[in-house]
């Protein structure tokens, strides 16, 4: 489905009770890049690791099915391109990457696709 930060921030919100969108950004379909919660924020996207990362979140997929579009890997990488900058030292991991995580997103190898 073709989902925005409104969508997911009315779904933290009002299912969730959290004060906003748990996300920092997300890629929708079509490659926009929408802004969540200010980076400035802790965000609420990898228990026990927000207090240091910023939270990107790609719309799509689905039961490890990876069907990114070629628009959001192009505003993906140009996302963490300039992530990157601002935080040099910074790692690039999924979901799946954190220790202690018991998830399974994304559906594809951030570490090696994105760092």
């Amino acid at each position: 489905m073709d989902i925005g930060a409104d969508t997911i921030r009315r779904w933290h919100v009002e299912d969730n009770g959290w004060s906003d969108i748990g996300y920092h950004f997300v890629v929708r379909r079509n490659g926009t890049i929408e802004r969540g919660r200010d980076m400035e924020t802790v965000g609420a996207h990898v228990a026990g690791h927000n207090k240091h990362s910023i939270g990107v979140c790609w719309v799509g997929g689905y039961q490890g099915i990876d069907n990114r579009t070629k628009e959001q890997k192009t505003s993906m990488a140009t996302l963490i391109y300039l992530l990157k900058k601002m935080f040099p030292d910074a790692d690039v991991l999924g979901h799946r990457d954190f220790h202690g995580v018991a998830k399974s997103c994304p559906s594809y190898n951030v570490k090696t696709e994105l760092s």
